[in-house]
């Protein structure tokens, strides 16, 4: 199903036509701008011919919009603004991006597309598990799923139990969550008496906010009985719904006619090749209250095809995010991603879906210790069973990872739940 037939299926040399046209649009815009006028006529204000001339335009980082806190990169009039959302600011000052009604009308359509893309029709009833407020998730699915025309329940996060019963009596065909607080769901709805596969009528979950395996897909899907589908957003472009993978599961569509997309070498600032790994740049192309240039999202992907989708989509795929640039860790000259390690725990049926990952400093170096839930049913409680189980973890890791990590085992049930993003990361260094 499309939401947008003509947008979605567009032929290349249409949608490029279409991305010059909005991007030429998108500078002139900015170009007397607080933030951007200074730099661009220090430029000598950049004409932009063709795509190619996207490298004259600077780069934008986070740190300028919290260096711009709280309005400096808004380029609307106040009267026209409707809305604004922030991150939770802490590492520092929040950044805050702002919508006129436009921009909510195109979030809207954005979100549209993407439920349609993996099925969601107007007879679907859909549960919003993630939360509202000044955080994009809640209100951002809420009104893209409102537009497609669904009954939606905006249960935002938290109270599990009545998650559960809402399912249940109002016959919830859809949800959308974080993919830890959907497999902490299941636990809970399980421990109840209810199987979610059997007693409950889901059949399409949309997870995001957290980066995730793809091993972890046959979790959630076993754990829900839904077909699982990868969400991919930030706030500085809206929110949620900049990517999501179709039916075919091969890839994130990224919507070309919203956002102008660069994948770069993190060091040089280059763009690389197509099927290269490197940093998501965007630029937004249709944004009215604060166009960005070449956002810099700090997310690792590759450009996985710009062929048409087995689906009829010709909007590029990207791979399924690796990690952040400021989340990769570095130990012993090695540099690995916590979703590097989670794959590897996902593939091991006698682990649960909840571990973390403790930093320590010894001695002069960094060492990583990554804690688990051994799984209900392998749980045995032999001594024996356990220091089997822990080599073959920690031989994994060596093999797949060239690390060596140290894997400490917990019973099932005592590992921390959260309700909204997981907490991943345990940093017991010392600082410098």
């Amino acid at each position: 199903m499309f939401w947008q037939e003509d947008l979605e299926t567009m032929a290349r040399p249409d949608l490029e036509k279409l991305q010059l046209k909005r991007l030429r649009a998108t500078v002139d815009r900015v170009a007397d701008s607080p933030f951007y006028g200074p730099i661009l006529r220090q430029r000598g204000r950049p004409s932009i011919r063709g795509l190619g001339d996207l490298s004259e335009l600077p780069f934008t980082r986070k740190t300028d919009l919290r260096d711009s806190y709280p309005m400096g990169l808004m380029v609307a009039d106040k009267k026209d603004l409707v809305r604004l959302h922030a991150s939770s600011g802490t590492t520092g000052k929040p950044t805050v991006v702002f919508y006129t009604r436009k921009d909510l009308d195109v979030w809207s359509d954005m979100i549209a597309r993407c439920m349609a893309m993996v099925g969601v029709v107007p007879d679907d009833v859909f549960q919003n598990i993630v939360g509202y407020g000044l955080f994009t998730g809640g209100l951002g699915f809420h009104y893209g799923a409102e537009k497609l025309g669904v009954l939606t329940v905006p249960a935002a996060t938290g109270r599990t139990t009545l998650q559960i019963e809402l399912m249940k009596d109002f016959h919830v065909t859809a949800v959308h969550s974080t993919p830890s607080y959907a497999l902490h769901l299941a636990e809970v709805a399980r421990e109840g008496g209810v199987d979610p596969v059997e007693d409950l009528d889901l059949r399409i979950g949309m997870f995001g906010a957290e980066f995730w395996s793809d091993n972890t897909r046959p979790r959630l899907e076993a754990a829900l009985g839904v077909d699982a589908f990868d969400s991919y957003g930030l706030s500085e472009m809206y929110g949620p719904g900049v990517a999501f993978e179709c039916e075919q599961r091969d890839g994130l569509h990224i919507w070309e006619d919203i956002f102008l997309t660069e994948v770069i070498d993190t060091k040089t600032g280059e763009q690389v090749g197509e099927g290269e790994e490197g940093e998501l740049v965007l630029t937004t192309l249709v944004r009215d209250a604060m166009p960005l240039l070449r956002y810099r999202t700090g997310d690792i992907t590759r450009v996985l095809s710009s062929e048409r989708c087995p689906c009829g989509r010709t909007h590029l795929r990207l791979e399924k995010f690796l990690g952040r640039t400021d989340d990769m860790l570095k130990i012993r000259g090695v540099n690995v991603f916590p979703s590097q390690i989670e794959h590897i725990l996902m593939e091991i049926p006698e682990l649960s879906e909840n571990y973390h990952i403790e930093l320590e400093t010894r001695g002069l170096m960094d060492e990583i210790t990554v804690v688990s839930e051994i799984g209900e049913r392998a749980f045995t409680g032999e001594v024996a069973d356990l220091v089997n189980l822990r080599q073959r973890v920690e031989a994994t890791f060596a093999s797949k990872i060239g690390l060596r990590i140290k894997v400490r085992f917990a019973e099932p049930g005592t590992l921390e739940r959260s309700t909204g993003k997981a907490k991943r990361i345990v940093d017991k260094r010392r600082e410098e």
